[in-house]
This record gives C-alpha cells, sequence and structure tokens, in this order.
C-alpha cells in the first residue's frame, strides 16, 4: 500500500486539481458496492488531507470533494436498489458476497433508517446498506435525510485526523504551515466531537429505552 500511495502523494501534491479528483473518486468508489470494499477509499483520503498544512491542498476544497463523492456514491447504490428492490440482492456481483449483504440487511433490519447514518462509519458494510436501504424500499426522502448529515459528519471525521496529525508533527518540528488552518480545524474538531457526542448519548438513551420497554410484563 505504500508503495502505491507516495508516488500518487508526490504526484497529486504539485496537481492540486487532480487531488482533488482523487478525493472525489476514492469518496465515490467506496460507496460502491463491492467496490467498496477493496476500494482504499478512507486510506486515500486520510493520507491527501495530510497535506493540507502545508498548503498543497485548501481545507474546505478537501471537504467538498470528499463529500460530493460520497453523496453521489451512496446516491448512485440507493437507486440501483430502489429500482430493482430485492431483486439486485440476489444477483451478480452481490452474490459473491452473501455475508456482507447478509449483514447489511440484518444492520438495517435492526437500526431501520439509521442504519443509513451508522453504516457511513462501519465498513465494509458502507458500500452495501445504501443498496440494501434502497432493496427494502426505504422512501427517498427518507434516505437523504439521514444520509446528508452523516455524509457531512463523515467527511470531517476522516479528514480532521491527518491534517491535526501533520499539524502537530509541523509544529514539533518548526516547519512552515498555514496558522488559519489550525483554527478551521479546531473549529471542526469540537463540532464534529459534539456531533458524535450527541449521537453516542441518544443511541446510550434509545438503547435503554427500549430494555426497560422489554422488560415492562406484558398483560
Amino acid at each position: 500500500m505504500t508503495s502505491f500511495l507516495d508516488p500518487l502523494i508526490s504526484f497529486v501534491s504539485a496537481h492540486a486539481w487532480m487531488a482533488y479528483l482523487t478525493l472525489f473518486l476514492a469518496a465515490l468508489l467506496e460507496a460502491v458496492p463491492v467496490v467498496g470494499s477493496v476500494i482504499p477509499g478512507s486510506t486515500l483520503i486520510l493520507a491527501l488531507s495530510a497535506l493540507i498544512p502545508g498548503g498543497e491542498l485548501k481545507l474546505q476544497w478537501v471537504l467538498l470533494a470528499a463529500a460530493l463523492g460520497a453523496v453521489l456514491g451512496d446516491g448512485s447504490a440507493y437507486w440501483i436498489g430502489h429500482r430493482q428492490q430485492r431483486e439486485i440482492l440476489n444477483t451478480w456481483p452481490l452474490t459473491n458476497y452473501p455475508r456482507v449483504v447478509a449483514e447489511s440487511e440484518s444492520f438495517f433490519n435492526r437500526f431501520g433508517t439509521w442504519a443509513v447514518f451508522f453504516a457511513r462509519f462501519v465498513p465494509p458494510i458502507r458500500a452495501f446498506v445504501p443498496v440494501t436501504a434502497g432493496a427494502l424500499g426505504m422512501a427517498p426522502a427518507r434516505f437523504y435525510a439521514i444520509n446528508i448529515p452523516a455524509i457531512l459528519v463523515w467527511a470531517p471525521a476522516h479528514v480532521l485526523p491527518g491534517v491535526l496529525a501533520v499539524s502537530a508533527l509541523h509544529e514539533y518540528a518548526g516547519l512552515p504551515h498555514h496558522a488559519h488552518v489550525g483554527k478551521h480545524i479546531w473549529m471542526l474538531t469540537v463540532v464534529g466531537v459534539a456531533i458524535i457526542g450527541g449521537l453516542g448519548v441518544w443511541y446510550y438513551r434509545r438503547r435503554q429505552n427500549g430494555v426497560v420497554a422489554e422488560a415492562k410484563p406484558r398483560v
């Protein structure tokens, strides 16, 4: 993997437009069923985000490229499932991945609408849940109402760790870096932690309420 990433990063660091295109395609292909299980999209996004502190890439454009790619990838997979319904789950190439398809369907049945949100952060079913949601009849409005906010959290969650790590390295080694980038990163990090923390509390309470409901005796 390193032998593949090193020349790619060296090339795109000198061609910013190519870096943004690579980010877009990495996020898009990672969301495609089957393809997403073999494309190292998250690794590419994390690696290219390391170019932000040095000024080779802009934070806002990296986030936008990753988010747009994920929206298009998830949306395409969803519409394929929506048009073909359950038949798509029993056709090639999905039939080559029965375990992952079964896990995706179980994940969707367990979490309902919120499976679309949580799956964004759970490889490899991330690439299978959108098509499963469409195949199981999830309404388009409901899908996008959950999918787009999930991607708006997922993109910073993938980009910021690499940026923070390299920014800290630049600070420690005395290398040049953009101060305004650091401010934006910390603001986004605080917002992201707050959102993830809120979702964690919501999920915990939902789970507790479910346990209490199951424990009540039926009359």
